[in-house]
Formats: structure tokens, sequence, C-alpha cells
């Protein structure tokens, strides 16, 4: 079985559609919380959680080691896991570091996602 072709038009800088991506900006900050925690073996731990005002609600806590069946997805040294019933709705997505004047911190770029809430917390698929 020989591989799809690739689609030209598709932006380097997303994930293929069956996996989970970490963009240079989440990496780096990762990598400087860790080393701040004096955890550096440590890694985040993305999931998917009942609840919300749209259903569905977005975990990100710090996890020592991964679970059993966690899905381990790596990039310059730091270690994101997920674990499998949480990779269903994060299939394509992308966990972005973002700073602005009004806030900053870790967001998921999820192409799954059919409706959110004002509040950018929770969504629907």
């Amino acid at each position: 079985m020989t591989a799809p072709a690739q689609n030209p038009t598709t932006s380097p800088t997303r994930p293929a559609l069956k996996t989970f991506g970490v963009s240079d900006g989440a990496a780096a900050r990762i990598k400087v919380l860790l080393a701040q925690r004096n955890t550096p073996a440590a890694g985040l731990r993305v999931a998917v959680r009942g609840g919300g005002c749209s259903g569905l609600a977005y975990v990100i806590e710090w996890a020592e080691s991964p679970k059993e069946r966690d899905k381990i997805f790596e990039k310059d040294g730091i270690r994101v896991f997920v674990d499998p019933k949480s990779y269903l709705y994060l299939m394509g997505s992308e966990l972005r570091y973002e700073e602005t004047l009004m806030a900053s911190g870790f967001k998921l770029e999820n192409p799954n996602v059919k409706a959110a809430c004002g509040c950018g917390e929770s969504f629907a698929v």
C-alpha cells in the first residue's frame, strides 16, 4: 500500500489529520515551565472532559509520567500525554502558546470543534 500524496496547499505547520501537534512556541514554554518546576522528566497532560457550557472542556495539567495507554507526543525534548478517549476529540489538533497584551496561555487549535462557548473554555463536536 502506498502513502497518499501530499496536498501542496496544506500548511506545513499544521499536524497531519490523525495526529496531535505541538507548536514551537508551546514546546519552548513547556520546557521553561518544567525547568522552573524542577521536573524536566515530567510532561503535560492534555485531556477532554465532559463539562462547560458547550458540553466538553479541555484539561491541561502536569503529569510526572504517562499512563499505560496514553499516546505520547514529543517535541524538542518535551512530552505531551493524551489518553485514548481524549485523543478521539483531539486528532488533528495543535497545542499552541500565545502571548498577547490581554492574556497569555496555552490554546488548542482543534479542527473537530463544531461549536464553542463565548469564553472559549468549552466546545462541542
